[in-house]
């Protein structure tokens, strides 16, 4: 059984920090590539953040310079450091660990995707997600 488990998610002031962390278990890490995705109210999931079995990252535009996504295959996390939070950064924060297509599966939450290494991807496992409010 594959679990995702956030945590870190809180209430910041403009230009705070934050780190978000994603504990799995169920699967071998290394080989899968996890990403972090976000959705605010009324707007569509979208990509934030994603690194690749390879370790190579890719990020929104709008993060970049600002995020770090990271992995420790020791403690089975996957980490997403905040910097510079902005308002628009509020949002619920999911973790999400690509997998192949099972046949008979119920479909993972769809997400906006215009560009990013997370597209055309199947992420069929997803935490519960963490909360980020971060006031101006």
């Amino acid at each position: 059984q594959v679990h995702l488990v956030e945590s870190g998610g809180g209430s910041v002031q403009a230009g705070g920090s934050l780190r978000l962390s994603c504990e799995f278990s169920g699967f071998t890490f290394r080989r899968l590539t996890m990403a972090w995705f976000r959705q605010a109210p009324g707007n569509e999931r979208e990509g934030v953040a994603i690194i690749d079995n390879d370790g190579s990252a890719d990020y929104v535009d709008s993060v970049k310079g600002r995020f770090t996504i990271s992995q420790d295959n020791a403690q089975n996390t996957v980490y997403l450091e905040m910097n510079n939070l902005e308002s628009s950064d509020t949002a619920m924060y999911y973790c999400a660990a690509e997998s192949p297509i099972q046949r008979g599966a119920p479909p993972p939450p769809k997400y906006h995707c215009s560009s990013g290494s997370w597209c055309n991807r199947h992420f069929g496992f997803w935490g519960q997600g963490t909360q980020v409010t971060v006031s101006s």
